[in-house]
């Protein structure tokens, strides 16, 4: 079998400084916000793995016949050698991709900050390739990576439209550091979750079951558990909200009264008025002239456009230059 790597490039403690900051930082604005990578403990993960499978969010189930369809294709275009995949968690789509690019495909590099779901994906996928080098990497894609010295062809992935969770500024940025990883000829593999209807939105992320609901919550609970604080989820209601001027889902988090909130690991006192929201997701949805344009902005050249069969979602193939 071949070797297993396992590099971290963040602190021991990184994850921690991280969460104090973001709630500090968001908890003391106006309006509130949370980053929503804070939603993913064990419990979040659980969660929204039970969202992929309602039948009103259809993103994964889009993009995952996307990836069975076009991997061939993919594979013949990009010839690579090597397949890096931005916030990988399980890898489990990533595997139509890795089995169309065998035998080519050296090194499969995964990059995500849980040190266990590498090491659980990795296992998985090893059982079944036990020819393909994987060196996992412990790392915040948004920091900027060092890439191991692996053969090209290089393909990068960053699937589930996670680029729709970040700001317009921050996609600027995150896209150019993308690009510095990128030799030229290698490509970037980008899914993207495209604007429809506003119901079909909507229902997407406010399902009649409740489940998105304890997913969004879980983010109190995750800061109860780790900064000592207070929160009760059952004083706030979800709230999912269409932007139709910025084009994206937020998603927030509304007091149903009016009530105080201790963090003690922050020495930190949070108020909220009745119906004051806490912003903890924008999820941005794109059409196909706006992707271009912020690909070709990075230098990257936008050369294949493949959607699923009820034009939902998109996976763009581009090529750096």
């Amino acid at each position: 079998m071949s070797p297993f790597l396992l590099t971290r490039t963040l602190p021991d403690d990184a994850t921690g400084a991280d969460l104090r900051a973001d709630v500090l930082h968001g908890l003391t604005r106006t309006p509130k916000t949370l980053p929503p990578k804070w939603f993913y403990d064990a419990r979040g993960s659980e969660l929204f793995d039970e969202i992929t499978r309602i039948e009103t969010y259809y993103p994964t189930r889009a993009e995952r016949e996307i990836l069975i369809a076009r991997a061939p294709e993919i594979a013949a275009i990009t010839g690579a050698r090597t397949l890096v995949e931005l916030g990988s968690g399980s890898s489990e789509k990533t595997r139509h991709l890795i089995g169309a690019l065998l035998p080519e495909l050296h090194s499969y590099v995964p990059v995500d900050v849980s040190e266990s779901a590498l090491r659980g994906a990795a296992d998985a996928l090893l059982a079944d390739r036990p020819a393909l080098e994987v060196h996992a990497l412990i790392a915040d894609f948004t920091r900027g990576l060092a890439l191991p010295g692996t053969p090209g062809p290089r393909l990068v992935a960053f699937l589930g439209s996670t680029i729709g969770n970040l700001l317009p500024d921050e996609r600027e940025v995150f896209l150019k550091s993308v690009r510095s990883l990128l030799a030229p000829g290698d490509a970037l593999l980008l899914g993207t979750d495209l604007v429809k209807a506003e119901s079909v939105l909507v229902r997407a992320y406010d399902d009649a079951a409740g489940i998105t609901a304890a997913f969004n919550k879980n983010v109190l609970a995750v800061i109860n558990r780790e900064l000592g604080a207070d929160f009760d989820p059952d004083a706030f209601e979800h709230v999912a909200r269409w932007d139709a001027r910025r084009e994206w889902i937020e998603m927030r988090l509304r007091a149903r009264e009016a009530q105080t909130v201790k963090v003690p690991e922050l020495d930190l006192v949070v108020r909220f008025d009745a119906g004051e929201e806490l912003r903890t997701e924008v999820s941005a949805k794109f059409r196909g002239e706006g992707v271009r344009a912020e690909l070709a902005a990075a230098s990257l050249r936008l050369d294949h456009w493949w959607m699923d069969e009820e034009s939902r979602f998109a996976l763009s193939l581009a090529t750096a230059v």
